[in-house]
């Protein structure tokens, strides 16, 4: 008799759905008399036990969810691809879920997740304020691990780059190449990485007291388009206001500004020095080679995957711990020609 199901198999072993249910999860409360009895029944009517299903009431799926702010941006699939590689070796699997910079889509995501009962989440929130639907996650039980972002909460782990040391870097580097008017180009400021890259070069010109100004450059995305579209703001303002050097706060957007300054005839960084941030692959490999702040990026994704498996594993014997990685500044042509040896 295929496909027998639980009941069948407890009325025709003569016992209750709960004995059955402990001969197949936990024989040990079971006498071995009654457990011989049920385990014959299963013998006798074919019964196979849905081990998906199973997992699933028990929060033990096989599946850990990502889900990343932009899945078009490079630096999110390298992440990807770290914690990845972490997952699959426990024979789980990653699924990846793309919150494209709106809170909205991301709570839409989290929801299905929870009513999925994924074994963890890992996660780059798009905004920095109260995060209800995280916490609704970790009261159900499913561990949660804030990726590429700090956390000051007890209740979860994060892996995170000191994202302002990065804008600190990239800060001084552009004031030791003689940079006095600096524009940063990025946004929106509350995503937590915009605002603390800002924070740092904000920061770093105030010690440095150099004389010097920042810009804000505000874009409504961090991709190439809001790139291009920042540099043709930027390059409308009169001459003797115009920046000599941008820091763009993600690579993406340096690439965009290298293409607009490229196709409106000016010279990087003779007439206008460029800094990204990440230190994508496309970074080195550009027309001008662009100097970014290198992130490990797929060192992130990682550790990140590993707290998610230990707490998985652990359960409240699990130690919350905050992963703070140090960031790289990689000098490249864009930037790299000091500004007093220009007219």
């Amino acid at each position: 008799m295929a496909g027998a199901s639980i009941k069948e198999v407890a009325r025709h072993a003569g016992v209750s759905l709960g004995t059955v249910s402990n001969v197949l999860n936990r024989p040990d409360m079971v006498s071995p008399g009654t457990r011989q009895r049920v385990l014959d029944a299963i013998a006798e009517l074919g019964y196979v036990r849905n081990d998906s299903a199973r997992q699933l009431r028990a929060g033990q799926s096989r599946t850990i969810a990502i889900v990343v702010l932009d899945v078009t941006n490079p630096f999110f699939t390298d992440m990807v691809r770290g914690a990845e590689r972490v997952v699959e070796a426990t024979g789980a699997m990653l699924i990846v879920c793309n919150s494209g910079e709106d809170g909205a889509r991301e709570r839409r995501h989290l929801e299905l997740l929870e009513e999925q009962r994924v074994r963890g989440v890992l996660i780059t929130p798009v905004g920095d304020g109260p995060q209800p639907h995280l916490e609704k996650l970790i009261d159900r039980g499913i561990p949660v691990v804030l990726v590429d972002r700090g956390t000051g909460r007890a209740s979860r782990c994060s892996v995170a780059v000191d994202d302002v040391l990065g804008g600190r870097l990239a800060m001084d580097h552009l004031l030791d190449q003689g940079h006095r008017r600096i524009a940063y180009v990025g946004g929106p400021l509350s995503i937590a990485q915009v605002a603390e890259r800002h924070a740092g070069a904000a920061a770093a010109l105030d010690d440095r007291g150099a004389g010097a100004e920042l810009r804000v450059a505000a874009t409504t995305s961090l991709t190439v388009t809001a790139g291009r579209r920042a540099a043709e703001d930027l390059l409308a303002l009169p001459a003797r206001q115009r920046p000599t050097a941008l820091f763009c706060a993600n690579d993406l957007l340096a690439l965009g500004v290298l293409q607009e300054l490229t196709a409106r005839g000016l010279r990087v960084p003779a007439d206008i020095a460029i800094v990204g941030y990440d230190d994508i692959e496309f970074a080195a490999a550009a027309a001008v080679p662009l100097s970014s702040v290198r992130q490990p990026r797929e060192q992130l994704g990682r550790t990140a995957a590993e707290l998610l498996l230990e707490e998985a594993e652990h359960g409240e014997a699990h130690q919350h711990r905050h992963v703070v990685f140090q960031p790289e500044l990689v000098v490249r042509r864009s930037s790299d020609q000091p500004r007093r040896a220009r007219r």
